[in-house]
């Protein structure tokens, strides 16, 4: 647990007060090592599921399995960094797959008016970029005013933004897919580098390290890290915790506002589905990689990890035959096994969201 003096002391991080041991010099490299044991763990699991998948399907290791994997992972790891934040402040964001599904539906809307307004392709992009980031921003807005301000639980709180942008989603498209944009979008959605690499892809990955940054070497992480670990305390340290909390409510909504225009950029469509069982895939993802659902602790090196061995499951069961119902009932059994194995590491810590 984070204690107030590593607060003050600017220490508190992803596992609270961890100082190198003193000793020789070859003890620092086994200290390193057992402090990222979980990303060794995900590693070798990733290793192993990877070797039973192509044995199953031979397709598996293919350059156009691997583009389809990554253009998968995108909006899941782009969730699924917000949703680490979050969770590591001692909160849980249930609504960033409904404003996935929705970022990408006004984007979708503001690009089709642009285009049938003559605006030229660069700025109707432009505007449709803005507007799907701002859908992201005002949801993660009302989300930290209902957590901070409001106290409501955060489970509560974005269960009913979940709702809430899911049903306006459905309102604004009637159900059905929104089209009519302009043809530059799914050229920029499906040019690919290397043959894996697509432009979304590459600015999510450059997203997830700035995200890398600022939790692991900024006072905003130290925050969000002491916050989640021990909220009294923190507020004795004199750190803003309601607003900080707003902050992190806030840079979830922009990702995944920002995880729905990606993914209108790879279908050039919005579609009202999009994002539906994004908050399962989401919180998934970042449980596996180590995130502990009681607060204080987490890397993002293991929710990097964790999305790409749910996306990597759902593609690999794909290629092998599997009913898409399974899915889920995979990605809610990887969730009930890592936070068992979390309880059983960690039996003192209790989760209350």
């Amino acid at each position: 647990m984070t204690t107030l003096s590593a607060v003050k002391q600017g220490r508190a991080g992803p596992t609270g007060d961890d100082p190198t041991p003193a000793g020789p010099g070859w003890a620092k490299p086994l200290h390193r090592l057992r402090h990222h044991r979980q990303e060794l763990i995900l590693l070798l699991v990733l290793v192993a599921m990877t070797f039973l998948f192509a044995q199953l399907n031979p397709r598996f290791l293919s350059t156009a399995a691997a583009a389809n994997i990554m253009q998968d992972f995108s909006p899941v790891l782009l969730t699924a960094v917000g949703q680490t934040f979050v969770i590591i402040s001692g909160g849980i964001d249930l609504s960033v797959g409904s404003v996935l599904g929705l970022a990408g539906v006004i984007c979708a809307l503001t690009a089709r008016a642009a285009n049938q307004a003559g605006l030229p392709t660069g700025a109707g992009i432009g505007l449709a970029v803005m507007a799907g980031i701002v859908t992201g921003l005002l949801v993660g807005l009302v989300n930290g005013l209902l957590v901070s301000r409001v106290k409501l639980a955060p489970f509560i709180a974005t269960l009913a933004t979940m709702g809430a942008a899911y049903g306006t989603t459905l309102v604004v498209t009637n159900g059905v897919q929104i089209a009519g944009g302009p043809r530059a979008v799914i050229l920029i959605g499906s040019k690919t580098y290397l043959g894996v690499f697509t432009a979304p892809v590459l600015v999510v990955l450059g997203v997830t390290a700035i995200a890398w940054l600022f939790l692991a070497k900024t006072r905003f992480g130290r925050y969000t890290y002491a916050i989640g670990s021990n909220r009294f305390a923190a507020r004795v340290a004199g750190i803003g915790v309601k607003q900080h909390l707003v902050k992190v409510y806030l840079l979830s909504g922009v990702l995944a506002g920002l995880a729905g225009i990606l993914v209108y950029f790879r279908l050039g469509s919005g579609s009202p589905s999009s994002g539906q069982g994004g908050e399962l895939q989401a919180i998934a993802a970042a449980v596996i990689g180590g995130v502990s659902l009681a607060g204080g602790q987490g890397r993002l090196g293991g929710t990097i990890l964790g999305a790409f061995i749910i996306t990597a499951v759902i593609s690999g069961l794909i290629l092998i035959g599997v009913a898409p119902a399974w899915q889920q009932i995979v990605t809610g059994a990887l969730i009930a096994v890592a936070v068992a194995v979390q309880a059983i590491g960690n039996p003192k810590r209790s989760v209350d969201l």
